[in-house]
């Protein structure tokens, strides 16, 4: 692990972080897509993804998040703009960009009858890489796999065969892994057996992308978020300074007794009444200089009320893209 800061760590350590994951390994410009219906899917998105990251990109459905990964990994064509991988042009240099892709769709692509071993190592030829059975035995073990290696893939649970799509995807040794709704259909449980799997595969130096329905996954994961809707990219940000920057506080004061409304001298403060009328609720943007906390709570003192406990709570990344995608409607 590099530790250190910048005043203080060698050239040499920090030309290592910058050149292994600082630098970006995807880069989208201006990209959009048209498809023959009329149907505008992708407007104009710029992105860059840092080599070495867990970036997750969310939207509702039909936002563009499969289309942009699909031209990304060479499967749809592009309308305008530019996409490169590790510097090579996904059109001018497409065997180069798209060797150093792995992608798991969303539906499992996989022969029924053909068993896991053979299913894998066939997918690594499909690049010209050669026979390497020490390295298909790694990924199958790296996945628990490995004493399903002779099963046929109809005998594997949806999970396993969820394993298995990834087991093909790094076969060829991709730098960059695409995971579109990886764990779709998949129960809690082995869902966050997947997470696990993603974090050490990052920690080997493999550069995930993943689409998500569950924000939680997300939330859990990501280095970075980026928000689509209506195929325009609406924001991408550190998944912690996201959760700074727009989430939203709130202060709930529990009442001892109940109220029909909020109190008129209370009424700069904005609050509102807890439906059950024993609760008021304070909102507030914690970055600001003042929080208003204080003068509120002297204000209710002040105006007779009584309350028996307080709690605060913050927004989670749910919330804040409800409002987001809400917003653009």
């Amino acid at each position: 692990m590099i530790t250190g800061s910048p005043a203080f760590a060698g050239d040499d350590e920090w030309e290592y972080v910058y050149n292994n994951f600082m630098q970006p390994i995807i880069t989208v410009s201006q990209l959009s897509k048209t498809y023959a219906s009329g149907l505008e899917a992708l407007k104009n998105v710029d992105l860059t993804i840092r080599r070495g990251e867990i970036f997750a990109l969310l939207g509702p459905n039909g936002a563009g998040k499969t289309t942009l990964i699909n031209i990304i990994c060479g499967i749809v064509k592009k309308s305008s703009g530019s996409v490169t991988v590790d510097g090579h042009d996904i059109v001018k240099d497409y065997r180069a960009a798209r060797s150093l892709i792995g992608l798991v769709p969303q539906e499992l692509a996989v022969s029924a009858f053909d068993k896991v071993w053979a299913t894998v190592s066939f997918s690594r030829g499909l690049f010209g890489k050669p026979a390497d059975s020490d390295f298909i035995a790694k990924v199958l073990k790296d996945l628990t796999l490995y004493d399903r290696k002779d099963s046929q893939v109809m005998t594997l649970s949806g999970g396993m065969k969820r394993r298995v799509m990834i087991a093909k995807a790094l076969a060829h040794e991709p730098q960059i892994l695409f995971l579109d709704e990886p764990t779709a259909g998949v129960d809690v449980e082995l869902r966050k057996d997947m997470w696990q799997t993603v974090r050490e595969l990052r920690a080997a130096g493999v550069t995930i992308i993943l689409t998500t329905h569950y924000i939680e996954e997300a939330e859990e994961m990501a280095d970075r978020i980026g928000i689509i809707n209506k195929g325009e990219l609406i924001l991408v940000e550190e998944k912690a300074e996201l959760v700074r920057k727009l989430g939203k506080k709130q202060l709930v004061l529990q009442l001892n007794g109940k109220l029909a409304a909020v109190p008129p001298q209370l009424s700069a403060h904005r609050l509102t009444l807890g439906p059950q009328g024993d609760e008021l609720i304070y909102h507030y943007d914690t970055r600001g200089e003042r929080t208003g906390i204080t003068a509120l709570l002297n204000d209710v003192r002040e105006s007779g009320i009584r309350f028996r406990d307080l709690q605060t709570t913050q927004s989670s990344l749910e919330d804040i893209f409800v409002d987001l995608v809400s917003e653009r409607k």
